[in-house]
């Protein structure tokens, strides 16, 4: 059967006319905050403590838009007789967001927890320089990270936990049994 023509016009114009009696929902953005989905990403928060200049964030990520600044320092002998040991102390941890393309590879890479997500979006700049975040602003947006999601009461036990929980359950048996005292032998011997 052949079209009617104009029949496709008729029905993108009848999809005009329904729309264009319906009431808009537009959000007031910089009045009323969006309702964000849990977990959205934003920015990155550094938690400086964590962090132990091991630089695999810097070398995995495919944008090159992580700086980081280091230097050694001598740390004394923890006894007397030990030796000094040295350690990577931070300097300057950067972030250039305006080559940043949120993929989070630093963030799964980062053997230490040092980089988590932030909802935080809102850090528009009027120069595109300005958009590389040193690390005390990344630790300021590590305040706004949420906390992470609440285990599952259903979902198995995790083998780390589980073989540590069966030690200590040995180890608390292997103690019973040795304060426990044994029965003496009968009076008489075996042979009375």
């Amino acid at each position: 059967m052949m079209p009617i023509p104009g029949s496709g016009l008729a029905k993108g114009l009848a999809v005009t006319l329904r729309t264009m009696t319906r009431r808009s929902h537009t959000a007031q953005y910089p009045d009323v905050q969006p309702d964000l989905p849990p977990r959205s990403r934003g920015v990155i928060g550094l938690f400086e403590e964590n962090c132990t200049v091991c630089m695999l964030c810097a070398r995995e990520c495919p944008d090159w838009c992580i700086y980081i600044d280091s230097h050694k320092e001598t740390v004394p002998a923890a006894a007397p007789g030990g030796r000094e040991r040295s350690r990577n102390v931070l300097d300057r941890f950067a972030i250039d967001f305006s080559l940043c393309m949120y993929c989070g590879i630093c963030i799964e890479v980062c053997p230490f927890d040092a980089l988590f997500w932030s909802p935080e979006f809102e850090y528009a700049e009027t120069d595109i320089r300005d958009l590389t975040h040193e690390r005390d602003k990344l630790r300021e947006w590590m305040w706004t990270v949420p906390a992470p999601p609440a285990l599952d009461p259903a979902a198995e036990e995790p083998k780390e936990v589980a073989a540590a929980r069966k030690a200590v359950e040995k180890l608390e048996a292997a103690a019973a049994q040795a304060d426990t005292p044994t029965d003496p032998a009968p009076e008489g011997g075996a042979g009375a």
